[in-house]
């Protein structure tokens, strides 16, 4: 199955790594292989970047990052759950979880020459194989340090799993994607129509 890129935010394209399509469930970070492909098409790394952490740190190394990739996604969609629930609570150990997970990547910067001048960027430095998981925890604080909670949503689609952030103008978007869960929304409700009218 295909990575799925429709959460309008990288980090609930992250929880989004795992979602329940039909019967069976579809994990994307099986392995340190699965979440370095994650990566490369999420344009957290190119992919030479990826060739080269695979052969410096191991295949093993990535497995282990992949498993605690997992583990960060689960704490992560329960931290949101709770987040957009009650925005107002107390999150100090979230907050102190996260900064701990955070400390542990680096980043310098360096000035590139761009067509708009010249512009200072920050790049990440991968230390270890789990160091790759720091691009998307800075977007997890990005996440619930700038955007409504009310706005981060799950999909209202019969037993989709799928998180977005409803970035349309009214602010009415319910499902993950118009053409898959609406459209099934919009036929299961014609045919409820159709039985009641019979």
């Amino acid at each position: 199955m295909p990575a799925l890129f429709i959460g309008s935010h990288p980090a609930l394209d992250f929880l989004n790594t795992v979602y329940l399509p039909g019967e069976e469930q579809v994990e994307m970070l099986v392995d340190g292989r699965a979440l370095l492909a994650w990566l490369v098409e999420a344009k957290f790394l190119d992919e030479a970047a990826a060739t080269k952490l695979q052969r410096r740190f191991g295949s093993k190394a990535f497995d282990v990052a992949a498993a605690t990739a997992r583990k960060v996604r689960e704490w992560a969609r329960s931290w949101l759950t709770r987040w957009r629930a009650a925005p107002k609570a107390d999150y100090r150990e979230d907050i102190a979880f996260l900064n701990r997970l955070l400390a542990r990547g680096a980043s310098r910067h360096e000035i590139i020459a761009t067509d708009q001048g010249l512009r200072v960027v920050e790049r990440a430095q991968f230390d270890s194989a789990d160091a790759v998981l720091t691009p998307i925890l800075v977007q997890l604080a990005m996440l619930v340090s700038e955007e409504d909670p009310s706005l981060v949503r799950s999909c209202a689609g019969d037993k989709c799993t799928l998180w977005f952030l409803d970035r349309t103008k009214a602010h009415r978007r319910m499902f993950c994607s118009a053409s898959a869960c609406g459209n099934r929304a919009k036929v299961a409700a014609f045919r409820r129509r159709q039985r009641e009218a019979e």
